[in-house]
This record gives structure tokens, C-alpha cells and sequence, in this order.
């Protein structure tokens, strides 16, 4: 009988623990190790090199994803489609709470979810890279919750014109900048995220007369008083 050599009895034992997988397991398997893959050389990484960090062939890889567009996909809704709780636009639009703390708690959370290194990798590597991913989820992003959050800025306004969308989107990426500072940029960033988005919030409040606490508001114009 022929000896197998060592690494043919690798190769074997290592095809034998692949099949072993259930698919859908597998699926995640795959997704997963793209996400932490893009994230980590960028969205033009290589198949051929995703399936060797995973320790799959990679017509084992093609065997879920048919291209390497179907495969970015998916990570696309991993990351990003997967992270917006389907409640944010009703809880945004919830009259019976306050508005200020309706702002709070939904960037409280969103926070939460994109202040990771896979998030914000992947965002900025798409962008560089001419992709289509970061595009459609800002336009998903902007129809789903600033759209939204947008009328009900409007119907708080007190006086003088009320956000512009354009205003909305500052406030947004001032908050995101602290998850690109901290992901990207490798700065120090607040310890608590919380704290920061609170004064965010509040200034823009107060910036167009919305609504905001009085203590809130006494300390906004007293800081803008010593400036």
C-alpha cells in the first residue's frame, strides 16, 4: 500500500473538517473572515488571499459566492444594512419623547455599532476605491433616518428657519469623525463617546432654537459668550 505523506494527510484532514461544516455555518464562516480581510488590506484584497487566511481553497470560497462582487455584498450587508435597528425612524419620530432625548438615544447606539475598526475600515477603503458600498449607504442612511429626523426638526422649530438637510449631515459626520479619528487616523478619542455626542447634539439644539434643557442651552451660550 502507498504511504501518504504527512501533508497529504493534512490536506486531507483539512478537506474532511471543511465538509463537516454545515453550509449556512460555512456562509458565516466566509463572510466573517471577509469582513476582518477587507478591513484590514482593503476592499480590492484578493480572493485567492481571503481563502488562504480563512484555510479554505478558493473554489471553495466560489462555491458560496459566485463572484467576488456577490462576496462584498454580503460583507456590505454585514456591516452596514445589518447594523440599523428597523425601530431608529418610529423611536426617532415618537412624539410622546422628547426630542432631544430621541437624538440622544439613537446616536448613543448608532455609535455603539460603527465605532469599530471593520466599520470604519471598510467605509473609508470603499470610498478610496471608487466602490459603490459607502455611496448607497449614505443614501440609505439619509432616507431612512435623516429624512426622517429632518421633519421632525421642522415641526420643533420655535423660530428663525429650521436644519437643512445639509445641517443634519454636519451634525452626523461630526459625530462620526470621532469613530474615523480613533479607527483611521489611530488619534485619541474621547474615553466616553457619550459625552462628546451630547454636546454635539446640544449645540446644534441651540443653534436653531430647538428644543434643549436649560441647562443645556445656559452652557452652550456661555461658552459661546467667552469665545
Amino acid at each position: 500500500m502507498a504511504e501518504t505523506s504527512g501533508a497529504e494527510h493534512s490536506e486531507t484532514g483539512e478537506r474532511a473538517v471543511r465538509r463537516r461544516l454545515p453550509p449556512d455555518e460555512r456562509r458565516r464562516q466566509i463572510v466573517d473572515g471577509a469582513v476582518a480581510f477587507f478591513a484590514d488590506v482593503g476592499i480590492e484584497g484578493a480572493t485567492r488571499d481571503l481563502a488562504r487566511r480563512l484555510g479554505i481553497t478558493q473554489s471553495l470560497l466560489f462555491n458560496y459566492f459566485a463572484t467576488k462582487e456577490e462576496l462584498v455584498e454580503a460583507v456590505y450587508a454585514r456591516v452596514y444594512l445589518d447594523r440599523l435597528s428597523p425601530d431608529w425612524p418610529e423611536r426617532l419620530q415618537d412624539r410622546s419623547t422628547p426630542l432631544r432625548a430621541r437624538l440622544l438615544a439613537f446616536y448613543t447606539e448608532y455609535s455603539e455599532l460603527i465605532f469599530q475598526y471593520e466599520w470604519m475600515r471598510i467605509f473609508m477603503f470603499s470610498g478610496l476605491a471608487g466602490a459603490a458600498l459607502n455611496r448607497r449607504y449614505l443614501d440609505h442612511l439619509g432616507k431612512v433616518i435623516l429624512g426622517p429626523l429632518l421633519a421632525e426638526l421642522a415641526e420643533s422649530a420655535r423660530s428663525g428657519p429650521p436644519p437643512t438637510m445639509e445641517d443634519i449631515w454636519n451634525l452626523h459626520g461630526g459625530i462620526v469623525y470621532i469613530g474615523i479619528r480613533q479607527h483611521i487616523y489611530r488619534m485619541p478619542c474621547p474615553d466616553d463617546p457619550s459625552v462628546a455626542i451630547t454636546h454635539a447634539v446640544d449645540r446644534f439644539l441651540y443653534a436653531f432654537g430647538l428644543e434643549a434643557p436649560s441647562g443645556a442651552a445656559a452652557g452652550v451660550t456661555a461658552s459661546a459668550a467667552r469665545r
